[in-house]
């Protein structure tokens, strides 16, 4: 779903636990309005509300965010067949969020790495 080449236009997800909505409209390239949208489309996205209805968004949404819109845009889903990806009649959907939790410890490994050697 993330290939290596879209992987790269998108940041590495910090190492924290909690992200606002504007955080993650930046780190997945998705407006603050289509992140609402797709709340209500796809079970799977269930941020913690809090403090007058804001939104925080796990480790976790962050990455599952990042398969819908590769499923959208990149890979030319509709709505509803990027949620029947998602919801395991698409079997490649646990295997690539895998890999992209992989590739994520991989550049926090390489940052601690390039931290050790400094």
């Amino acid at each position: 779903m993330l290939e290596p080449a879209n992987n790269d236009e998108l940041p590495p997800i910090p190492g924290k636990r909690y992200f606002t909505i504007g955080e993650v409209s930046d780190l997945c390239a998705v407006k603050p309005h289509v992140l609402r949208y797709w709340e209500q489309e796809f079970p799977q996205l269930k941020p913690v509300k809090r403090r007058g209805n804001r939104r925080y968004y796990q480790r976790q949404d962050v990455i599952i965010i990042r398969q819908i819109r590769s499923l959208l845009y990149d890979e030319g889903f509709t709505i509803g067949g990027a949620r029947q990806q998602l919801t395991g009649e698409g079997a490649k959907s646990d295997v690539t969020q895998s890999q992209q939790i992989i590739r994520q410890m991989r550049l926090e490994l390489e940052e601690i790495l390039k931290l050790l050697r400094r």
